[in-house]
């Protein structure tokens, strides 16, 4: 594995030691053959584009390191995230099966290793190994998940602070792990989300963002230091929620 973003590059699909932990890359080692043959890779800075909403689709990506969220645009011009996707999801799925237009716009959030394949060899990929038919059922449902749960976060919650602590309690799920760090109630976690992309993930506008984290700080609830939040009162958090 070659090195590059300060993260090892994944070259052979084969020797991967993350693909039995990823959604779509535990496949026979068969298919992965298949897989290593008709995908090309390639590693993206922070901010690049993969694909844009409404284009057609060229194909799809899986992404094996690094981060990347999803978001679509009005005719006015204003953004929502949908979601953040993590290694071992194929993105861009809907479009290739359907053979419909992108239906949103995919950019890494970080420097990320993302596998390259056209809709052409995706198809057929498909069509020899039942096993992928499996995997992208998951993935579409997985996407069908966090969709309704985006709906019901911005349908359903009350106040801009509920929304945010919602996501909040939603990153926690997933918190860091320090060595020897004494154990402690608080959670840190990682947000490397702009204000502006998180209020584009929760519909409101930067400044209430950044009034509302202000808000939860003075209250003792979170302190952020640069990309290291950490929850210091979670059951505040999870009343506000749940009110």
């Amino acid at each position: 594995m070659a090195m590059g973003y300060n993260f090892h590059i994944i070259e052979n699909c084969l020797k991967c030691v993350f693909r039995e932990k990823r959604l779509f890359c535990d496949l026979p080692d068969e298919a992965l053959l298949k897989l290593q043959n008709i995908k090309a890779t390639s590693v993206y800075p922070k901010g690049a584009l993969l694909c844009l909403e409404g284009q057609p689709p060229r194909g799809v990506f899986v992404l094996c390191s690094g981060r990347a969220k999803l978001s679509t645009t009005s005719a006015e011009g204003k953004s929502i995230i949908l979601r953040i996707a993590e290694p071992g999801e194929v993105l861009g799925l809907t479009a290739a099966v359907s053979h419909s237009s992108y239906e949103a716009t995919i950019e890494t959030l970080e420097p990320s290793q993302a596998n390259f394949i056209s809709q052409g060899d995706f198809l057929r990929f498909l069509e020899e190994f039942p096993d992928v038919g499996m995997k992208v059922a998951k993935q579409l449902t997985h996407n069908c998940k966090c969709a309704y749960s985006e709906i019901r976060a911005l349908g359903l919650s009350n106040s801009v602070p509920e929304k945010i602590a919602k996501l909040i309690l939603q990153w926690a799920e997933q918190p860091l792990d320090f060595p020897g760090r004494k154990k402690t109630d608080e959670i840190a976690i990682r947000v490397t989300l702009t204000q502006e992309e998180i209020a584009q993930f929760v519909g409101t506008s930067r400044e209430t963002v950044s009034r509302v984290l202000g808000d939860f700080r003075k209250k003792g609830w979170l302190r952020i230091k640069g990309a290291t939040w950490t929850i210091i009162n979670k059951p505040a958090l999870d009343r506000l929620v749940t009110t």
